[in-house]
């Protein structure tokens, strides 16, 4: 197989930048390589994710950089903590990263990744034996506001190491590679060497069952969109919503095909086996009173007043440890601890009465609040709980007060004796969560 072969699988040009994701290893390196030569220096945007996960993360990117230079190719670096959150390591950096590539590409960029005919088969069987659906790697997708292609998807690594042999390309080798813990290692080193022993061409056999899965897969996703439209599905606060008895009438592999497909971000990490079995167990089976949470990679569940809430991997975890106070002056827009934003916007005759600038606070327990039109106060917890906001937002609903009193509640309400007269400016606040 001739480079010229490799090079000609890349896509035609695009209006704007080609971005590359480089790590640095020999794969990325060949694909950087393809693209130097097919779209020239002034095009290309190598993008290396710093991960800080090695000893070796910074010679790493050191490398990546002295690279692109040589070449005369843009490098971009950014680093990103992986190490806390939901999920496995591999998947919280394989997520972190992708959110890295979507934030830079533009409508007219393209993302080139060097995922190979050996990737698309360890792929195809870590998935099939994590939750038992055979899916592969697409080759190409929409990422960002663009799209990821994937070029050298059918083409052995063996292709690629000889390309960067014969071009006397200079790789890294990634230690965490040869580890056998990490699922992935163990199916490249153990598994597909074992296969290929007895069907010298089980990467080829185990692609072509990747390019059928993905037909399936197709009636999967259109199927999943069907189901939905009968479920009541809305948009909340943060996340969506469906309507959880319409959705346990279904037959239990529509329902899993459905839940597998709904998910909080397009391409987020599906939920598996494990997690679709808690749902099951854990959230419809707890207690009416109960706030069960189902948790994966990719998302959380939630389950309020008979539906279930689809909310991004973030939310649903222990809010931020500073409660408060911050200082607000209306409409300038204030940023909270959680990611939430606290606006406003200007109204005649009611809202917020303008004044002296506000203090912004979490709750911490035991407030009361007298909401505007209503005879006389209570606890501020009973009236969330009127208000039918979502638990797991209650501790994290911003306090508006002025001169030591609650003036108002987020956007939900204002309170008795802070809404403005007839002819004076208000404020109308606008609590806008991180809805990712």
């Amino acid at each position: 197989m001739t480079g010229a072969e490799l090079a000609a699988a890349l896509p035609a040009p695009p209006a704007g930048r080609v971005l590359v994701g480089y790590s640095g290893g020999l794969d990325s390196h060949v694909l950087l390589h393809l693209a130097w030569r097919r779209y020239g220096a002034a095009r290309i945007t190598a993008v290396h994710v710093h991960h800080g996960l090695s000893p070796n993360a910074d010679h790493w990117a050191h490398h990546c950089a002295a690279v692109c230079t040589a070449l005369g190719i843009a490098c971009h670096i950014e680093r990103i903590d992986a190490a806390a959150g939901v999920g496995g390591l591999e998947a919280r950096a394989r997520t972190a990263r992708y959110a890295v590539f979507a934030r830079l590409l533009t409508a007219d960029d393209l993302l080139l990744l060097a995922h190979h005919a050996d990737d698309q088969a360890e792929t195809l069987l870590y998935r099939l034996l994590r939750s038992g659906v055979a899916s592969g790697m697409p080759a190409t997708r929409p990422l960002g506001q663009s799209r990821l292609v994937r070029p050298l998807l059918r083409f052995p690594r063996t292709a690629l190491r000889a390309y960067a042999t014969s071009e006397r390309l200079r790789w890294i080798e990634d230690e965490s590679n040869a580890a056998l813990h990490a699922d992935r290692n163990y199916l490249r080193h153990r598994v597909l060497p074992a296969l290929r022993e007895r069907w010298p061409d089980a990467v080829a056999r185990l692609g072509r069952a990747a390019a059928r899965s993905a037909t399936a897969a197709d009636l999967q996703r259109e199927l999943a969109a069907i189901d939905l439209a009968e479920l009541d599905e809305r948009a909340e606060r943060v996340g969506r919503s469906l309507d959880l008895r319409r959705l346990l009438g279904l037959p239990a592999h529509r329902r899993d095909n459905l839940l597998r497909h709904w998910l909080p971000v397009p391409h987020a990490v599906e939920p598996g086996a494990a997690a679709l079995a808690s749902l099951a167990r854990d959230l419809v089976g707890a207690a009416a009173d109960a706030e069960p949470l189902v948790a994966w990679t990719g998302g959380q569940w939630r389950r309020f007043r008979g539906r279930l809430y689809l909310l991004p991997a973030e939310w649903g975890m222990e809010p931020a440890a500073d409660r408060g106070p911050w200082r607000w002056s209306p409409p300038a827009p204030l940023s909270l601890p959680d990611g939430a934003v606290l606006g406003a916007r200007a109204v005649t005759g009611y809202g917020l009465c303008a004044g002296a600038p506000l203090l912004v606070r979490y709750r911490s327990g035991g407030e009361r609040a007298h909401p505007a039109g209503r005879p006389a106060s209570n606890r501020l917890k009973n009236i969330l709980q009127e208000r039918r906001l979502e638990p797991w937002l209650r501790d994290r609903v911003p306090l508006l007060e002025r001169d030591g009193r609650l003036v108002a509640v987020g956007d939900l309400f204002i309170c008795a004796g802070a809404v403005a007269g007839r002819g004076e400016t208000g404020w109308l606040p606008i609590w806008q969560c991180p809805n990712r």
